[in-house]
């Protein structure tokens, strides 16, 4: 009943209750006014001056509670007993005064109207019908004193009739405001969440979303974009001092707008990004949005389709090559099995088998990455797994070769295939080994497994004590058919590479201070099954 009743609540319906008051103390105010100034008499034909005089200072002491006590309208009986009492003063008033000609009934379809503003439906019709009948009856009951008030039966009626007006034409319009503040604070609620899912969106895409004003200050910056410039923070700051190259880029756009900018990097090991720009006109203002893309993604697709098109092409012809292939070898074999075969004609038949071999082992390598088996992730204890690995490995070494083992902590587990774990660290192992027996009389590969403090997981290092890769080869390592020595295919790394991303997860390399290289395998959690 109350909700029904009350057509107005919250801050609104405390601002119409205060102007109601503010109008209450006025009239109160005017009225003490004009009795303290003996005008009351030769304005007014008044019927009762003292019951006026004192019904004046009433209504304006009462008015001054109310206005100190009722501050909100929380309550119907609270709104419904303040324009109840507000109504039977001012007909007390008006019939005080001597009745409709004082003008004291203009003031009661004030009130009406006012309380019908904060009440609703019957309750406020109820107010308007006390009104009409105080006027009526008042005259009614004034005439009976004074018969010159007969004549203002009219007059009451039609002042009566405009209470009835005006509860009816203020609760319409307060019932239309009413709809229209539901619907704009319901589109408001829906712009709100459109704006919080934008900004989800915006945060949770991959693509780099970057605003800055002209002086090269960032006004917004989404998660793609600190992850891609390996910031963790850049809004308010001048991207020229942390992001040069971008602003070069920038400078070049602004200089010849049809020009593709060209790629750039970051930071050491960071994505290869692909940078675009639109001009955004805010009034005066000019801002620029930049797009970043990790074409090293795009790239890595681009290989494995072309990879998976060689595969397809080499799955085809590789009987057709391998048979011939087969026969220069066998027939390099016997040739160096001939004792007439002389010194240099026998280095020339070593050089027939060996790039025989090459080639049989690029196919081979080119098979494997079109029939590869799909990964089948087992719960592993890697660290009783990595001994049974360094255990089989160390038997198949020579005695120039050391491999190392570190664990740390406790039980340390994860989700990979065994099989391909195996192939993959028995090719980074191999080729620690190589390059550290390029530089040291013993060939040597520390295994360190532990688990990182930040994310909590599983992490192994392969760290060997040769070269090192240069930094100019850094971001060529993991393409596949890409190789500094004669006889390698460049796959081995990209193969490993891509079973670790097949079982969730990662192979990066890290530079190492002391020299040599560190490949660092990060495995997915134990419990994340796809």
């Amino acid at each position: 009943m109350i909700a029904e009743a009350l057509a107005l609540s919250g801050n609104q319906g405390r601002r119409i209750l205060r102007l109601y008051h503010l109008y209450r103390l006025v009239i109160g105010l005017a009225l003490v006014l004009l009795i303290s100034s003996n005008l009351d008499d030769q304005l007014l034909d008044l019927a009762n001056d003292k019951l006026f005089r004192y019904g004046s200072w009433l209504y304006l002491g009462l008015n001054c509670v109310v206005a100190v006590l009722v501050r909100r309208p929380q309550h119907l009986l609270q709104v419904f007993s303040l324009a109840l009492v507000d109504v039977t003063l001012l007909s007390g008033l008006f019939y005080a005064a001597g009745g409709t000609p004082s003008g004291i009934g203009n003031l009661l379809i004030v009130a009406v109207a006012i309380a019908n503003i904060l009440l609703r439906g019957r309750i406020g019709l109820l107010i308007a019908a006390v009104a009409a009948i105080g006027l009526i009856y008042l005259t009614f009951y004034l005439s009976l004193s004074n018969p010159a008030a007969t004549a203002q039966y009219v007059q009451a009626g039609a002042l009566g009739a405009l209470c009835f007006a005006a509860a009816l034409f203020v609760q319409g319009l307060t019932r239309r405001l009413h709809v229209s503040e539901s619907l704009a604070e319901q589109r408001a609620a829906d712009v709100a969440n459109l704006e919080a899912l934008n900004a989800q969106i915006l945060q949770r895409m991959r693509t780099g979303i970057l605003v800055m004003d002209a002086q090269h200050r960032v006004l917004l910056a989404n998660q793609g974009t600190l992850s891609l410039l390996g910031r963790t923070e850049l809004a308010g700051k001048i991207l020229d001092p942390l992001c040069p190259e971008l602003v070069k880029r920038l400078q070049q756009w602004l200089h010849n707008p049809t020009l593709r900018p060209a790629s750039l990097q970051a930071f050491p090991d960071g994505p290869v990004l692909q940078p675009s720009f639109v001009t955004l006109q805010r009034g005066e203002q000019r801002h620029t949005l930049v797009f970043l893309d990790d074409i090293s993604q795009i790239a890595q697709q681009a290989q494995q389709l072309k990879l998976a098109s060689l595969g397809r092409l080499t799955a085809g012809i590789a009987h057709e090559i391998r048979n011939p292939l087969g026969a220069i070898s066998h027939a390099a074999q016997l040739l160096q099995e001939s004792e007439a075969l002389e010194g240099p004609d026998q280095r020339l038949a070593q050089i027939i088998q060996d790039h025989s071999r090459r080639m049989n082992l690029v196919i081979e390598n080119v098979l494997q990455l079109s029939r590869r088996r799909q990964a089948e992730p087992q719960l592993l204890d890697l660290k009783y797994w990595l001994h049974r690995f360094a255990s089989e490995f160390r038997s198949s070494t020579t005695a120039n070769q050391l491999l190392h083992l570190e664990t740390t902590g406790s039980t340390i587990q994860t989700r990979m295939d065994p099989h391909q774990l195996t192939q993959v660290l028995t090719n980074l192992v191999q080729n620690g080994l190589r390059y550290s027996a390029l530089q040291h009389r013993q060939g040597q590969v520390w295994l360190k497994l532990f688990r990182d403090q930040d994310s909590d997981l599983p992490v192994l290092e392969v760290l060997d004590n040769g070269l090192g890769v240069p930094p100019e080869q850094l971001q060529h390592i993991f393409e596949p058919f890409y190789t500094t020595e004669t006889k390698g295919t460049g796959l081995g790394l990209y193969i490993s590479r891509e079973l670790c991303e097949s079982n969730q997860a990662r192979l990066d390399y890290k530079t190492r201070e002391v020299g040599g290289s560190c490949f660092r395998i990060t495995f997915a959690h134990p419990r994340k099954l796809s």
